[in-house]
Formats: C-alpha cells, structure tokens, sequence
C-alpha cells in the first residue's frame, strides 16, 4: 500500500478550482510520484469529458481511458480535499483521489472508500475534519 498511496499525495483543504484544473493538478501528482508519465493526464481530461469521473457522494475519482494505460508505470492515488466544493459537471465535490492503475491494486483502495464514505455526510465529515494520517488510513484500510 505505501507504493500505491504516499502521504504527500495526501494534499488537504485546497481552496475552490476548475473541474479541469483539479484533473491536471492530479495528473501532475501522479506524474511527480513516477507513476505515470506526461501523456497520462491528456489521458484523465478526455475521459472526464467523454464520461464524468464523479461518482457521487461528494467525489469524483479522475483517471484515463483505457488507451492511456501505456503511460501508467505503477499504479498510484493522490488525494485532494476541497472544503469549499468543485463544479464537477454540475454536481459538487468535495473529494478527489486521482487513480492510475496498472493493474487492479486499486481496487482495495475503492473498496475502503465506499466502506468509509457510503453517504455524502460522510464525506463531507471527512473533508470537514480531515488529518493526513486519518485520510491515509481510511483509504489504506488501516483505519480502527
């Protein structure tokens, strides 16, 4: 999990932004780890416009289509709380955890959020009181 999930990728309480934005600044993280290269965050843009990466309860969880899995090297996540909530096609959000995924390591990871974050008060009580670690911790499935 410490491959997948950093720390430093863990970026709190981020203040208002553009969907599109928000996207590049994930890709950016995940190029920065080295777990994808340049190409991947073209990648995220065009499948965020072709089918929103918002999947309710206040999150959007961007990635690339499926031609850009070539640019994934290792699969990662970044996080980013935004208190003041995102216009993400028309619906707010309030977290974003940006994926690359080689293979389905991920999976663990999405399990925990939607173990940890079945409704949008959930959600919003996370971004509301949000740590690193207990943000690293929810999502690596070391939380008590």
């Amino acid at each position: 999990m410490a491959n997948i999930l950093k720390k430093e990728n863990i970026i709190l309480g981020q203040p208002k932004a553009d969907r599109e934005a928000v996207i590049r600044r994930c890709g950016r993280m995940l190029v920065d780890s080295g777990y994808v290269n340049e190409n991947y965050i073209e990648g995220m843009i065009k499948r965020d416009n072709s089918f929103s990466t918002g999947i309710g309860n206040f999150i959007a969880i961007p990635h690339g289509e499926e031609a850009y899995k070539k640019d994934i090297t290792s699969t990662g996540i970044v996080v980013l709380t935004y208190p003041e909530g995102i216009d993400w096609h028309g619906a707010p959000v309030y977290l974003v955890i940006g994926i690359a995924a080689k293979g389905d390591e991920h999976l663990d990871i999405m399990g925990n959020v939607v173990d940890h974050l079945e409704t949008g008060d959930d959600t919003i009580n996370l971004v509301k009181n949000a740590t690193v670690d207990k943000v690293y911790q929810m999502l690596s499935g070391t939380a008590a």
